[in-house]
């Protein structure tokens, strides 16, 4: 992962500064932007992002058209690209939001859609759904149309409702059918840079409503493109992990609990040493007139520090059945220290998943170290 420096540096800020000055220096020699430079030592990469881009409304004179202005002549211009750019969006954003003109803020929307192909505007489209959402939601419905690639995506990806790095827009979060029709619209894109988008923000859906994911992806499947089982698997990632029924419906496991016979899971110990491993088998028997697909997990709930379980779900193997075929199965499981997880001595369980279904758990304990 580059770090803030290899990306917002002060040697692309001076270059941007140069840009301006070179395409705009009627508006403004933009010291403010050069000298913004010698200031990100200490920031993360949204901090800088917002500094410089609060160096640009300064050079501009808080002034939406002058910068915008600005701006335009920079496009002319190929070496605007890269990490420079993601300052420049949030000053458009801020400028375009804070004119109070619904004129400007629609022209600063056409402008994310015209910066977005040299770097992506879908941090500071985050500014415009917070100041109109409705307006700004339109306006990312037309971009689904769009001839660029770039431009899609942007559609899809600035409106995610827990897109990472950006602010937060509650108004999704609580609502995230606000963006189906934009995904319904994506979803056949021809271009896996698109389509990835449209998974992920799904994705995000199913964090916060798994009914309307599921429903929506179930949608996409009735009238499916080539790409779209592939889409439809990476969008319910966090369901299928999750072991949701209708996610791995959608995906192709089939098989009810009415269709099974499982017997474990068996632990060969129920007292597992403090740093050592739990084992244990199972089996699975197809008892209906017909083919299963499983997806078999096993869930572990840990003790906690409270003195309370929670459970954690852990992929066990992927079984086709004919009827009355069985399987069976074995899985160590290690309590071996890590530092991404701190084991808590006392009882815990074990339990069997399949197709989303629990099956009956046991105890075992986990002894004092």
């Amino acid at each position: 992962m580059p770090t803030a420096d290899e990306l917002i540096s002060p040697v692309s800020i001076r270059s941007l500064a140069l840009i301006l000055r070179e395409t705009s220096p009627e508006i403004s020699p933009w010291q403010t932007v050069a000298q913004s430079a010698g200031t990100l030592a200490s920031l993360t990469l949204s901090e800088r992002a917002r500094t410089v881009g609060e160096a640009l409304l300064v050079d501009a004179g808080h002034d939406y058209r002058r910068l915008a202005r600005a701006v335009r002549a920079a496009l002319a211009r190929e070496d605007l690209t890269g990490w420079m750019v993601w300052p420049v969006t949030e000053a458009v954003a801020t400028s375009a939001t804070e004119s109070g003109t619904g004129e400007d803020l629609d022209d600063g929307l056409t402008l994310m859609a015209a910066l977005t192909p040299r770097l992506t505007s879908e941090f500071a489209l985050r500014t415009f759904l917070n100041a109109d959402l409705e307006r700004t939601l339109a306006a990312a419905r037309t971009w689904t149309a769009s001839p660029d690639e770039a431009v899609r995506r942007l559609a899809s990806e600035g409106t995610r409702p827990k897109l990472p790095w950006a602010r937060q827009v509650p108004a999704l979060n609580r609502n995230p059918a606000l963006g189906v029709p934009i995904l319904d619209a994506l979803y056949p894109d021809s271009s896996a840079f698109v389509r990835r988008s449209v998974a992920n923000h799904l994705n995000d859906v199913s964090r916060l409503d798994a009914d309307l994911a599921g429903s929506t992806a179930a949608r996409w499947a009735r009238k499916p493109e080539s790409t779209t089982p592939a889409l439809i698997r990476h969008a319910m990632r966090t369901l299928i992990k999750n072991g949701d029924p209708n996610a791995l419906h959608l995906v192709g496991f089939h098989g009810s609990r009415d269709d099974l016979t499982v017997v474990g899971p068996l632990p060969e110990e129920t007292d597992i040493p403090f740093g050592g491993a739990l084992t244990f088998t199972a089996r699975i028997t197809n008892i209906s007139q017909r083919p299963v697909t499983l997806s078999i997990d096993y869930v572990i709930h840990h003790m906690k520090a409270n003195g309370k379980t929670a459970p954690k779900v852990f992929k066990l193997a992927k079984r086709a059945l004919n009827p009355g075929q069985s399987t069976e199965l074995t899985r160590e499981h290690s309590f071996r220290l890590i530092t991404t997880r701190v084991y808590y001595p006392g009882t815990h369980q074990l339990q069997l998943q399949v197709n989303g279904h629990q099956f009956d758990p046991v105890d075992f304990r986990l002894l004092q170290p």
